[in-house]
């Protein structure tokens, strides 16, 4: 597409040049039409006064002389008032066109430099969609311009939130940890082994939440390293049934498990895509409650492997299920980091099925009525 519009744009500003010497090709014939035989006659006027006079002196030499430089003084002074105008058309019609060009990329150049002081509110105008009299080119790249401010001022907003996220779930455990330590020293509370592990579980869970930051920050930044292999799905399935068998028989939830006969291995990095399913399947045990059912499958698709993780739990509302991969995004928000996790997991889980180029997405519908799961891994081309 960029491709396209580019080569649209050079052919328009060729075109634009030609325009511009067609328009003066045209004014300076047209002033030479209509300067030419005004010239002429004027001329032709002095010539039959001079022919009268060289009739009468029998100077033939001389008529055809002062014909010749008549001619030439007409046709000079022809092509000067129609160079003059052409001259002038061309300047008008350089002016117009340059100015489509120019005046919008100053608008844009104002605004670049607004938005890089940090003004990312800042937007280009394009009235009705796609003025009349606006070349294309700009106006698409107009749009792209307001595309660009959009994502800096999402982002923005996104690095806003992310600080005062990280904030609330390090106050937490650092207020309880303060009082439990203030509580010990004034003698409040005793000395005993409950409060050393009530301090040690709010530091460990400072530390699971550095430890989630940090991956999370690894992840997005690409600088994670998969190391790939082939893997069977099937595989994959059963370690997350061994892994959290026993929780679900625990909390009394059923863990059914599906995988299409025959599956073909895939390329994979099995560490990465098991720490998916774990915390896929985590959630689902979390918020579905006793007597409930959690389904595992993976079945072929015609682009690749379909894995889904289905429950019958609280479900999410459609509102929320644009917003369940942002970070620290909870869809049950009376829940604390310790019961209902740090909502940091399913970023990690989209950032690394992104980097295996898969793509994963929620479904459910609605509140109360379970929620569906799914990513895919592309099959290698």
């Amino acid at each position: 597409m960029m491709k396209f519009i580019r080569t649209h744009l050079a052919w328009k500003v060729f075109l634009s040049y030609i325009l511009v010497v067609l328009v003066s090709a045209v004014i300076l014939m047209s002033a030479a039409s209509i300067s030419v035989p005004a010239a002429f006659e004027r001329h032709m006027a002095s010539m039959n006064a001079i022919m009268t006079n060289a009739d009468m002196m029998g100077n033939n030499q001389q008529m055809q002389s002062e014909l010749f430089s008549q001619y030439t003084t007409a046709v000079y002074e022809a092509v000067t008032y129609a160079a003059l105008a052409a001259l002038i058309a061309a300047i008008l019609a350089s002016f117009f066109i340059s100015r489509q060009v120019v005046t919008p990329m100053l608008r844009m150049m104002s605004l670049s430099h607004r938005i890089a002081e940090g003004e990312y509110e800042e937007r280009l105008s394009v009235p009705g969609g796609q003025p009349a009299n606006q070349i294309y080119e700009l106006g698409q790249l107009a749009l792209s311009f307001n595309q660009m401010a959009d994502k800096l001022e999402k982002t923005e907003t996104m690095r806003r939130e992310l600080i005062g996220d990280v904030t609330h779930e390090l106050r937490a455990p650092l207020t309880a940890v303060k009082g439990y330590l203030e509580g010990l020293m004034d003698g409040v509370l005793p000395a005993d082994p409950e409060i050393y592990q009530q301090i040690h579980a709010e530091i460990d869970r400072l530390q699971r939440l550095v430890n989630d930051l940090q991956e999370l920050s690894r992840v997005e930044a690409g600088a994670i390293q998969l190391h790939l292999s082939l893997v069977s799905p099937a595989s994959l399935i059963e370690r997350i049934q061994s892994t959290l068998g026993r929780q679900f028989e625990d909390k009394n939830i059923i863990l059914e498990i599906g995988v299409e006969p025959n599956l073909s291995d895939i390329v994979v990095d099995r560490d990465r895509i098991i720490q998916v399913l774990t915390n896929l399947a985590g959630n689902a045990l979390r918020y579905t409650p006793g007597g409930g059912k959690v389904t595992l499958q993976v079945r072929r698709e015609r682009s690749g492997m379909l894995f889904t993780v289905k429950d019958n739990g609280i479900g999410i509302s459609v509102e929320q299920l644009q917003y369940v991969f942002n970070r620290f995004y909870r869809t049950d928000k009376s829940r604390t980091r310790a019961s209902g996790g740090g909502g940091i997991g399913l970023t990690i889980a989209k950032a690394l099925v992104q980097a295996h180029q898969g793509k994963i997405w929620a479904e459910s519908d609605g509140e109360g009525k379970g929620s569906t799961f799914s990513f895919l891994i592309p099959f290698p081309k």
